[in-house]
């Protein structure tokens, strides 16, 4: 329940501050990390359109939508979500009407400020989303050494 309440709160918060003129777009992927948050299966996938991809953090992860369905269920049947709280978003429309690129900057308890992009497409059944990528932004400063250890956990863990 505290958590149905601090999702709702934070939501609250992000919409009130988002331009009007992405509304239809806002609300998908506002519904999209807030069925998360509940760990709400059907609307969560019903989302994605039906030949979607999702990329996460790990290089590894590359799913279509049948295969990121079978990851996220074990989760959410346990009643296990995810918070990611929208900090700032921007919408870019493209010169096909049915397609826009997102980007997003998110918040996690776990893995602190992370970054969302993709495409939303226009389907008979409303915007869904084409593709997500999650991503976890590095500082330029701390670069060198981010990727010097993924290089030494590489050649450790292959």
């Amino acid at each position: 329940m505290y958590k149905l309440m601090l999702s709702f709160m934070f939501f609250s918060l992000f919409t009130s501050s988002v331009s009007a003129s992405n509304n239809e777009h806002n609300e998908v992927l506002d519904s999209f990390h807030q069925a998360a948050s509940e760990a709400n299966f059907d609307k969560y996938m019903s989302l994605l359109a039906q030949d979607a991809i999702y990329l996460g953090t790990d290089s590894g992860e590359r799913w279509n939508k049948n295969e990121f369905s079978a990851f996220v269920m074990p989760y959410f049947n346990q009643g296990k979500g995810w918070l990611y709280v929208p900090i700032e978003r921007n919408v870019t429309p493209t010169q096909a009407s049915n397609i826009v690129f997102f980007d997003e900057l998110l918040e996690n308890k776990n893995y602190g400020r992370c970054r969302g992009t993709g495409l939303l497409i226009k389907t008979p059944q409303g915007w869904k989303i084409l593709q997500y990528n999650l991503s976890i932004p590095v500082p330029n400063a701390i670069a060198s050494e981010v990727v010097e250890s993924i290089k030494v956990y590489r050649k450790t863990h292959k």
